[in-house]
């Protein structure tokens, strides 16, 4: 059991929610440097993926929006382990923390910017990575002003806005599955 449902081990899965497992494990997550563990040792996957098996459909989506961000997106490394983990902060999501702490610190964040991402300060960052942590940290809150609005799209342009909002929505959703599910692996 992970949390209110049960781990779901490759053994147990039915056909559509095989087809998830398969993507997921053998998707663009699980190619290059292993930053964190998808799976745990019965073969089940860990964080937020062990749920989206529950609606193999929906689980695909956004399974599918979620590689989007990460391996399709304009953002630099950087700037998007930035916004994960201030979204991550702001949600108070110890997966996503964990996991994206280590992917951070693949992408060269430092210590010190990890811990004040941790606290949700973004005073560290500067340039293009200031500009995406002003936009994550008020859209995490709420809306983007439109003295922000116009500093992003004139450093960012309207494209990458769009990819910011998405990944605001998406690790947020995550962020909320894994508190519902009680997940904490």
């Amino acid at each position: 059991m992970t949390g209110r449902i049960p781990s779901l081990p490759p053994e147990s899965l039915g056909e559509d929610q095989r087809a998830l497992y398969d993507a997921i494990t053998g998707g663009p997550r699980a190619q290059g440097p292993q930053h964190f563990a998808l799976t745990r040792e019965d073969g089940s996957l860990r964080g937020p993926f062990n749920a989206l098996l529950l609606s193999p459909a929906l689980g695909s989506a956004l399974q599918s929006v979620g590689a989007a961000i990460r391996y399709e997106g304009t953002l630099s490394a950087r700037a998007r382990e930035i916004a994960i983990l201030l979204v991550a902060a702001e949600w108070d999501s110890a997966f996503e923390r964990e996991s994206h702490e280590a992917v951070g610190a693949a992408a060269g964040l430092t210590i010190e910017e990890l811990r004040a991402l941790r606290d949700g300060t973004t005073s560290l960052f500067t340039g293009e990575e200031g500009v995406v942590a002003r936009v994550v940290s008020q859209l995490a809150r709420g809306d983007l002003d439109d003295e922000t609005w116009n500093e992003a799209t004139a450093a960012l342009g309207a494209q990458t806005v769009f990819e910011l909002t998405t990944l605001v929505g998406y690790y947020a959703t995550l962020a909320l599955q894994l508190r519902v599910f009680g997940v904490e692996d």
